[in-house]
């Protein structure tokens, strides 16, 4: 069952909702970084942390990948910890998107922070529309529109 926001209700809920959009932001951000090092570890094929490493790759110094042989087995270890480490950030960003969903909210975009709460506007279904770096809400579009096609609250009717 749909849940609808009138205008004040949701920007009551904004303090909370910027909070959890400012953390997935900064997740988002760090998943980013430690996948391009576990790339650049592995040259993008898995490593398992108990993976038992081919005579090639059991240099335990070097650029890995480099030379073709697959990474050494530091460069090993290290991927095993960032892929524990992408699953941590993974599961946190999880459960931030659940409680926004939770709330009846509808994240859009985590790196603009981009979120839309249904409302009803004389019986019409409409989102209301927000995004990081605004204050209130000021912005809402139809259903089966989207953030280009947003106006502003004065014109809805």
């Amino acid at each position: 069952m749909t849940t609808f926001f009138t205008i004040d209700r949701a920007n009551e809920r904004i303090p909370e909702v910027r909070e959890l959009l400012l953390l997935l932001r900064s997740q988002r951000d760090e998943l980013v970084r430690l996948r391009d090092r576990y790339v650049r570890l592995t040259g993008g094929i898995g490593v398992d942390e108990g993976e038992t490493p081919s005579a090639d790759s059991s240099r335990t110094s070097g650029s890995g990948s480099s030379s073709g042989s697959g990474p050494t087995m530091t460069e090993r270890k290290e991927a095993g910890l960032l892929k524990l480490r992408i699953k941590g950030i993974v599961d946190q960003m999880g459960a931030s998107v659940t409680r926004i969903d939770e709330w009846g909210i509808t994240l859009r975009d985590i790196q603009t922070g981009l979120i839309d709460f249904p409302a009803l506007v004389n019986g019409r279904q409409v989102w209301l529309c927000w995004q990081l770096g605004e204050g209130d809400i000021a912005w809402w579009h139809e259903l089966d529109a989207g953030f280009s096609a947003r106006q502003r609250l004065e014109e809805l009717h």
